[in-house]
């Protein structure tokens, strides 16, 4: 009986070791891909337009001011509003 303890616990070792590797390297092999791409392979960046009231078809700054403070509040400042229409 002991015998077949001892083995499960030296299986349960290996396997929880395995697995802790593997992730490590998962972790480690990630961050390194995702620095590699933000340094190495910049965002392309976007024109900035001047009147953004005309661009959007909104002629009232008031309305525009409401609509990019609720997109911001929303989206956690992620978001963009790019076009506006009616509908």
């Amino acid at each position: 009986m002991s015998e077949n303890f001892e083995l499960a616990l030296q299986l349960l070792g290996i396997g929880m070791g395995t697995v802790f590797i593997i992730l490590f390297l998962v972790i480690l092999i990630g961050n390194t891909i995702i620095k590699f791409v933000n340094r190495f392979i910049p965002e392309a960046q976007k024109v900035i337009r001047q009147n953004v009231t005309s661009v959007l078809g909104i002629t009232s700054p008031e309305k525009m001011a409401a609509i990019v403070s609720a997109v911001q509040i929303v989206t956690g400042g992620k978001g963009k509003v790019t076009s506006i229409n009616k509908e």
